[in-house]
């Protein structure tokens, strides 16, 4: 019965920013700005670090795998929506819903693990820094991306099957302008809420216990710079942490006050606009923090442009 009454539904209708009308067209272009700008600063970012010897290192590299899992994060959502916005037919097929929801629930975990694992680093950089190249070494590095992608698209993979396994019998459009998790399950015409509350607690797992280790460890790094008795090593190790938790803070921030919450609460308008900040603004702030805020990054920047333009000059 199940199979029955999910094969009527073979498509979805993308609400999104339908009900603005004419303002959809100013809404292409301030997105599409911003997500060029989103593209080329994550680019620059990877290819900085790749490119200048002194940025070889597990805090960079961490850096640059998040960039990376930026980029391919906006594309699973942002060229869908910007279609859509010139668009009158704003459907997406059954298979293409659960391959965007698939995607970005797995590169989102990835991010949240991926920001905790540098905030681990952080630690053993501030708080154990004689055996830091033993504890994070190159290995070590590449064992806890693997690990964070991982954990993120298993979760991915059990948050699709709870979603899909709903049977859609009723209307098809989703009030968002993705297939995002409350705004597809919400469609099923069967009681969801066992299947919400799994999912629930497992939001409290990517975001919540991340954020609190994140936390407990920044106390002990606080803790640390304190006792530092030179007042410009303060200064520099507060610096290499401010960059850090400003992402922390944004990132976590806004996908608890969607995740984080019972469904009785689901606003649409309001998750939109929330949506908009985690989906199209926060992977832009992520390469703009690190690059305006980081000594390291800026002159490593400065050395590779000009480099770049001495060799055109040639």
């Amino acid at each position: 019965m199940k199979r029955q009454n999910q094969s009527i539904i073979t498509e979805f209708i993308l609400i999104g920013f339908s009900n603005l009308g004419d303002l959809q067209i100013l809404l292409f272009f301030t997105f599409l700005l911003v997500y060029l700008a989103t593209l080329m600063a994550n680019t620059t970012i990877m290819t900085v670090i790749r490119l200048d010897r002194t940025l070889h290192s597990p805090m960079y590299f961490f850096l640059f795998v998040l960039s990376c899992s930026e980029t391919c994060y906006t594309l699973v959502i942002v060229p869908k929506m910007l279609t859509n916005l010139l668009s009158t037919n704003t459907t997406i097929s059954f298979s293409g819903c659960a391959t965007q929801l698939y995607f970005f629930v797995g590169l989102a975990c990835t991010n949240c693990f991926l920001i905790a694992v540098m905030g681990y680093d952080r630690y053993i950089a501030i708080c154990n820094p004689l055996n830091y190249t033993l504890i994070v070494s190159r290995a070590t590095c590449m064992q806890l991306v693997l690990a964070s992608s991982f954990c993120g698209f298993l979760i991915s993979v059990v948050v699709n099957v709870l979603v899909f396994s709903v049977p859609f019998c009723a209307s098809n459009q989703v009030n968002h302008f993705f297939c995002d998790i409350s705004a597809v399950i919400r469609l099923g015409c069967t009681d969801t809420s066992l299947k919400e509350i799994v999912i629930f607690f497992l939001s409290i797992l990517v975001l919540l216990v991340p954020f609190v280790l994140i936390f407990i460890s920044y106390i002990f790094i606080v803790s640390t710079i304190l006792k530092i008795s030179s007042v410009e090593g303060q200064k520099k190790a507060f610096a290499t942490c401010a960059s850090h938790l400003t992402v922390v803070i944004v990132h976590y921030g806004c996908a608890s006050f969607i995740y984080l919450r019972p469904t009785s609460l689901y606003s649409s308008d309001k998750d939109r606009l929330v949506a908009v900040t985690y989906t199209i603004i926060t992977p832009l702030l992520n390469p703009l923090v690190y690059t305006l805020r980081n000594k390291e990054v800026k002159t490593a920047l400065r050395k590779v442009l000009n480099r770049y333009s001495f060799s055109k000059t040639l």
